[in-house]
Parts: structure tokens; sequence; C-alpha cells
């Protein structure tokens, strides 16, 4: 099979922990992409975030952000693809964390709101590089579509809420991890694996000739959807379970490993 779609995350696999792309990797991303493969980032981050990296290393595609809301070009900020969380279904997810004492933000027009300045707001913001903006309550927010909404939590809090939300929300609403500490919510058709296939028939790719890789389970509907879906060495366990290869860790180049073994050096033997 010759790919000629590859989408890649970015935390924890396109990223180092330093949050940086080595040289090696970002040699065979220009590669692959000189040779015609279209290579795109899949991430959760919001677009003005992703598009930062995104120059960054090169890439002048459109990208998928807020784990596949959002798919938007590069170069003139064109919209391809866009789905929201209804508003009343933003509201009465506000409503729960308010009675439940939960730390909630949303994304309207690619900017971050919160209802609150805590650690939790502050450390997610420092690690996105993204501005945010208090404001007192639900109705105090603009006008405009809830991308994504997100609650940060600890890992075994969100665990414990996360059926009882699914089954309040869901199957309007898709509920998903992107780390331990974030549960976010997103239009059902909101996922990488939708937005991966828009992107796919875009292109005129066919499903079979796209390549996946991620490392949470925020990934799956993308691992799943893809030709190839690739966890990486570092991913969840039951990410790396239904993918159907593992790649080296996101601090050993395994996105550089997954291009030169299925693109570039795909009609070699070996490694």
């Amino acid at each position: 099979m010759k790919y000629r779609l590859i989408a890649i995350d970015l935390d924890d696999t396109l990223l180092t922990d330093e949050l940086t792309v080595t040289g090696a990797t970002r040699r065979a991303l220009a590669e692959a992409a000189a040779r015609g493969v279209h290579v795109t980032i899949a991430t959760g981050r919001m677009f003005a975030s992703a598009k930062a990296i995104a120059e960054q290393i090169g890439m002048n595609v459109p990208i998928i952000t807020y784990q596949g809301s959002l798919v938007k070009n590069l170069i003139d900020g064109q919209v391809l693809y866009e789905r929201f969380v209804p508003g009343e279904d933003a509201r009465r997810l506000y409503d729960y964390c308010r009675a439940n004492g939960l730390h909630l933000q949303t994304y309207i027009n690619d900017r971050l709101y919160a209802f609150e300045e805590n650690d939790k707001l502050i450390a997610y913001a420092r690690q996105s590089a993204i501005p945010y903006t208090i404001v007192p309550d639900f109705a105090a927010l603009p006008a405009g579509n809830h991308t994504k909404l997100v609650i940060i939590d600890e890992p075994e809090r969100l665990d414990r809420i996360a059926p009882e939300l699914r089954a309040r929300f869901e199957p309007e609403i898709h509920v998903t991890k992107s780390k331990p500490n974030y549960l976010e919510f997103l239009h059902r058709e909101g996922t990488k694996g939708d937005a991966l296939r828009f992107l796919a028939g875009h292109y005129g790719v066919p499903m079979e000739a796209t390549i996946a890789i991620g490392d949470s389970w925020n990934d799956r509907e993308m691992i799943e959807a893809a030709g190839l879906g690739v966890a990486m060495a570092n991913a969840v366990p039951a990410l790396q379970a239904i993918a159907d290869y593992v790649t080296l860790g996101n601090n050993e180049d395994g996105v550089r490993k997954v291009i030169e073994k299925f693109v570039l050096n795909a009609n070699e033997d070996g490694d």
C-alpha cells in the first residue's frame, strides 16, 4: 500500500517531552511531503496553538484541531470542516460542574474561557502557550459556538464521573480523554476519526492509504479509521491494543520510524 496521507497527534507523539520536534523527525516529515504525501497534525489543541507548531516544522496543509472539531487551512485560514457542542448542552455541563465543584473551560471563536483562575487553568495554558479569559459565569461568555469544553481534575475523579457524564450527554456529545486529567466534550462528529475521513475525501485519498499516529484514547477514532493505525510506545495500553503497529516513544523519534518504515523505505526489507 502506498500511503498518501499521514495524520499525527502532537503532545506525547510528534512532540518530545520538551515540546520540541527533533531534527531527524523534521527531515523525515519534509522528505515525505517532498514525495507528495500529505502530512498533517491532528491535535486536541486550539487552532492558534497548533498553527504555531505546524509553521515551525514547515507544514502548509490543512490541520486537524480541537480533537477533530475544526479542520482549517494554515495559509489562508479557510475553515474546511467544523462541528460545535450545542449551546444547551454546554450550559447543562456548566451547571453540572458548578454543582459538583469541577473546573470547566471552553473554547469559543478560538479563544479559551474559564470561570475561575486556578492552578489547573494556569498549567493547561502554559503547556499549550495560549492566553485565556476569565468570566464570572456562563451568561458572561461572548456570543459564539462552543468548539470544545474541558473538565480538568484528578484522573481518578474523572474516571468516576465519566460514565455518568456519558450517560447524560452521549450520543450527541462525544466524551473522551486526551490526558489522564483532561475530560473533553465535543460534537459527536468532532472526533479525529471524523476529521481524518473528511481530509482524506478532500484530497481524494482512500482511507486504506492513510496513516494515523497517536498516544492517547482521544486518538482511538482516527487509529481505527486509518488504513494503518499506529500507537506510540508511550501510548496508553488500550490504544496499543487496537493499533496495527506500535512504534518507538515520543522521545525516541517514533514518528520518524513510522515514516521511514512505511513511506520512505516501504519497498525495502527491514525496519
